[in-house]
Formats: structure tokens, C-alpha cells, sequence
């Protein structure tokens, strides 16, 4: 039976306990700072217009808060004293776009990185991949399809692709389990690899990269290695390759280097593959971390089974956060409703990491959608949630066993494995395929769309949006 109360430390003050007030102090400053030049020129009788900060911050809570309409963004400004209409909402989200949070978005990011940072070097979980600099995650999720509301969307089926607004593409910090980059793709089904080499721009050199096959191609994997990117993939059916090395051979387990591709495609840097059989299941790896006592087998699939985080992620945004069901149909709006899902994402897996530090158990042993359900009545009643869930975490449930799988893995004796030879040549001259959406290919004139996407189709919903 576990214990009611932990006697660890708690982290204080809680974010939670302040978070209205310091999302609000924030959007006031970035706010001071937009609009200084636009006021200069304004007279002593010009009326006063709703503040930025108060837009903003009903905003992101409305996120928080479970509305589901801009109408409930504009009832609670109501509810504050200001005397607007409807109407006056959606003209000022028209009109100052998405930079304000953005902004906000990056001053939380950068405030909770040095607050987590120091918290988590405290804890006793096993260090994550300790070799690299940072640990992240790359993947896209498709937005939901908007409401057919504007009259130019009503024709269209349900499920029509011209109801699709876009896509996100992110890289999720593994460690910290942070946000560190999202970047808005306008079309829905552009291929993944087409925006990747993007994603590595600002990437500090020993970042290890963690991504699936959707991403999976030669010049990709060397163009990762050639930044000085660590990575960890599996390897795609029916890739050809040759063995050049061996470092660890049995019957259920191998280890050892090869060259990727034969013939017409083949791939510049030598990686290491790595196989074993649990039962009659495979398991195959790669990775450019060539040396097995740098990056053990059973650290390689725990790496790769921490890519799921960046689904779980998508996950919160999109259900528990009600990113599933957009506001509206106005591009600009959805952006909104996307960054002020983002803000909030990233304040509720810090708490969720403080609880972790503070009970000492795992951040996964944390159950997140009850601290996205519990946060606003606690903040309400002005509780901190931190503390009750330290104190009383396994009583309500909110600490629970992981339910994540975790993959059997064979043991390797350190004596068992061969070195690499001095001589052994790692890189030779690259053969990359001329395929669509090829990280690092230009397309033809031809091809200006995804293959087989007629033009029309992909720029439909934009013309809507746009007209």
C-alpha cells in the first residue's frame, strides 16, 4: 500500500496558484510594447478601446475554462464590465493576429525551461540518452476539419479535404517535456519530409532526434549527421543494406554497422543497425551513435519509445484541450485558438513534471487529464494543485501506475562486444532517389503539390479563408 502524503519537497510558489495573474502580467507587458507607437498619436478624447490584455487572457483561459465558441471568449469579457459586443470580439482577434501570443507563448517556454531544468536534474530517474545535449521529438498532426459555416465551405461533404485548415509540425523536448518548436503548414497533405529540414534550424549540435518512418529516407538520415545531429530510428521494410561490421551476433540478437541501400540509392554515412527477438516479434533499430557502449540496446528502446511523447502531446492539445473542435472557420482564428492551446499545454506538463519531482515518481505515473480537469475549479477556489496532488495523489488517482509498455530487451556483456577497427571506412560517395518531397530535392515545375493532388484542391480552402 502506498502513502497518502509524500515527504518530499515541494517546488514553491506552484505555477498554478499564480497562473491567471501571470498570464495576465505578461500580455500586459508584450501589449505596453505593441501598442506605445500606435498610441503616440492618438488624442486626449479618443475612446478607450478593450485592453489587449484582458482579449488575450480570456482567450487562454476560455482554453482552459472548456469553452466552446468565440462567444464564450466574449461572455466572460461581459462578465468582467466590458460593455462589447459580440461583434467587437471578433473584430480586434482580426485585427491584432497572432503575434501577442506567440510572443506570450515564447516567454512562458523560456521561463518554464529554466525553472524545470535545475528540478529535474535533482530527480533519481534514470538520465535520458546523458550524451546528448537534448532529447526531441519531430511529428505533424493534421487539424481538425472546420464547421461548414461560411457560406463558400456549406457546399462542400463532410470529410471533404477542403475542410482541412493545415497541419502543425513540432519538435517536443523529451526531457522536459516542453514544447520547443511548432511551426503552421497550410496544406494538409503535404508530405512530412518537405518541412523537416526546417524543423532542424536552431537545433543545438549533439541534439539526439527521435522520429518515425513518415520521416525515413537517406539524404534525411545523413543530412542529420552531417549537422552533428544524434538520431534514433527504426528501419523500413525493405531497405537494403550491407554489413560492415559486426560488434555483437546471436541467435535472437544482432549489433553491428552497415551502409545503407545497393545500387541506385545508397546512403553516405555507415549507422549502426541493432536486432533482437523477444518471442517471434523483431525488434529494429538504427542510429548514427555508432559505439554500443555510448548507447546501449535497452537505452536505444526506451529512446524510441519516448517518440510516443510528442503523440501524447497532440493528444492533449487536441482532446484535452478541445483543440478537436475549432471555433470557427476564419484561419486567423484557428492560429488563436491553436497558440492559446499551446500556452497552456506547456503550463500543464511543468505542473505535472512539479508534481512528479515533487511525489518522486515518474512524470508518465502522473495522470495529466485529471490535472487539466481539477486545475480550474482548484484555481477558482485559489488551491494549489502541486500540493494536493503530492499530498493526496494516489488517494484521488491523479498518481497511478504507467501504463506505457515497456519493451523487453536482451542483455549484452560489455566483453562481448568488438570494437570498431581504426580502418574501417564509414562513408562513401551518396546516391540519393529524385522521389517527391525528399528532404534537401527540389520538386519539378510539375510537381508543385502533393503527387496526385490536383492544384485547385489544395488551394481551395485557402481562397475561402482568404475571400
Amino acid at each position: 500500500m502506498h502513502d497518502t502524503v509524500s515527504g518530499a519537497k515541494v517546488t514553491s510558489p506552484g505555477l498554478a496558484q499564480n497562473l491567471e495573474s501571470y498570464v495576465r502580467r505578461l500580455l500586459e507587458r508584450i501589449g505596453e510594447q505593441q501598442s506605445a507607437s500606435a498610441e503616440a498619436g492618438k488624442g486626449a478624447g479618443a475612446p478607450q478601446k478593450l485592453p489587449s490584455a484582458a482579449l488575450w487572457t480570456a482567450l487562454v483561459l476560455g482554453v482552459l475554462f472548456g469553452v466552446r465558441s468565440l462567444r464564450g471568449v466574449w461572455r466572460s469579457l461581459v462578465w468582467q464590465g466590458y460593455a462589447i459586443c459580440d461583434e467587437t470580439v471578433y473584430d480586434r482577434l482580426e485585427e491584432e493576429g497572432t503575434a501577442p501570443l506567440q510572443a506570450l507563448f515564447a516567454q512562458i517556454s523560456q521561463m518554464l525551461e529554466a525553472w524545470l531544468s535545475p528540478l529535474v536534474a535533482q530527480q533519481s530517474w534514470a538520465p535520458l540518452a546523458p550524451f546528448a545535449s537534448q532529447v526531441v521529438a519531430l511529428d505533424e498532426t493534421t487539424l481538425d476539419p472546420v464547421a461548414r459555416k461560411l457560406p463558400l465551405l456549406r457546399h462542400f461533404k463532410k470529410g471533404a479535404v477542403e475542410l482541412l485548415p493545415g497541419k502543425l509540425a513540432g519538435l517536443f523536448d523529451v526531457r522536459l517535456q516542453l514544447w520547443r518548436r511548432i511551426d503552421y503548414l497550410p496544406n494538409a497533405l503535404q508530405n512530412s519530409k518537405v518541412h523537416a529540414r526546417a524543423m532542424l534550424e536552431g537545433l543545438a549540435q549533439g541534439t539526439l532526434v527521435l522520429f518515425d518512418l513518415g520521416y525515413f529516407g537517406f539524404e534525411w538520415l545523413d543530412e542529420l549527421t552531417l549537422r552533428k545531429l544524434w538520431w534514433v530510428s527504426r528501419l523500413r521494410e525493405k531497405t537494403s543494406y550491407t554489413i560492415i561490421h559486426t560488434s555483437y551476433q546471436s541467435e535472437d540478437v544482432f549489433d553491428g554497422i552497415v551502409m545503407l541501400g545497393t545500387g541506385k540509392a545508397q546512403a553516405r554515412y555507415a549507422v549502426r543497425l541493432v536486432r533482437w527477438r523477444v518471442g517471434s516479434v523483431w525488434y529494429t533499430y538504427l542510429s548514427n551513435v555508432l559505439k554500443p557502449q555510448v548507447l546501449s540496446l535497452a537505452e536505444i528502446a526506451r529512446l524510441y519509445a519516448r517518440r510516443w511523447d510528442i503523440e501524447l502531446a497532440f493528444l492533449t492539445l487536441k482532446e484535452y484541450l478541445g483543440l478537436h473542435l475549432l471555433w470557427t472557420s476564419k484561419l486567423v482564428t484557428i492560429l488563436q485558438q491553436v497558440w492559446a492551446c499551446l500556452i497552456l499545454a506547456q503550463v500543464l506538463q511543468a505542473l505535472r513534471l512539479e508534481i512528479a519531482c515533487g511525489a518522486g515518481v515518474d512524470p508518465f505515473e502522473v495522470s495529466l487529464p485529471l490535472v487539466v480537469q481539477a486545475l480550474p475549479p482548484m484555481l477558482a477556489r485559489g488551491e494549489d494543485v502541486v500540493t494536493l496532488c503530492v499530498q493526496r495523489g494516489r488517494q484521488l488517482g491523479f498518481i497511478r501506475p504507467s501504463s506505457r509498455t515497456r519493451r523487453q530487451v536482451p542483455q549484452v556483456a560489455a566483453q562481448d562486444i568488438q570494437p570498431l577497427p581504426a580502418e574501417l571506412v564509414l562513408e562513401r560517395e551518396p546516391r540519393y532517389p529524385a522521389a517527391p518531397g525528399q528532404p534537401g530535392r527540389g520538386r519539378s515545375k510539375r510537381q508543385s503539390g502533393p503527387p496526385g493532388l490536383p492544384k485547385e484542391l489544395t488551394s481551395a480552402f485557402y481562397a475561402c479563408l482568404l475571400s
